[in-house]
């Protein structure tokens, strides 16, 4: 997390292990990938899928002591500027087609 580091904020969080080992059971076709984030669109580097809200999502879950996971659903690249080529409504199908599986297995039903 590049812009806010220190004590309380590691520049690094991880996935709940359990949580994810049940998720990717569940989905074996998904990509498992490192998400970077910062301050700014297009501020993450070395990686190629970018989210600013995740992190805090699953630093919060942390503390807190919730399994978390976080799950994207990529529209573009990082640095395709052109958002012509931005593919929201397909990346919004596929959300909507997963969600209710995921929910199920992330509950354990």
């Amino acid at each position: 997390y590049c812009d806010a580091s220190g004590p309380l904020v590691p520049a690094r969080t991880s996935p709940d292990p359990d949580l994810l080992a049940r998720l990717g059971g569940a989905f074996p076709d998904a990509v498992l990938r490192p998400i970077g984030t910062s301050a700014r669109v297009g501020g993450s580097h070395g990686v190629d899928v970018e989210a600013m809200e995740g992190f805090a999502v699953l630093r919060a879950c942390a503390l807190a002591g919730v399994p978390a996971v976080e799950v994207r659903v990529v529209s573009n690249a990082i640095d395709e500027s052109d958002r012509a080529r931005w593919r929201f409504d397909e990346a919004f199908a596929k959300l909507a087609e997963t969600l209710p599986r995921l929910a199920a297995v992330a509950s354990g039903a």
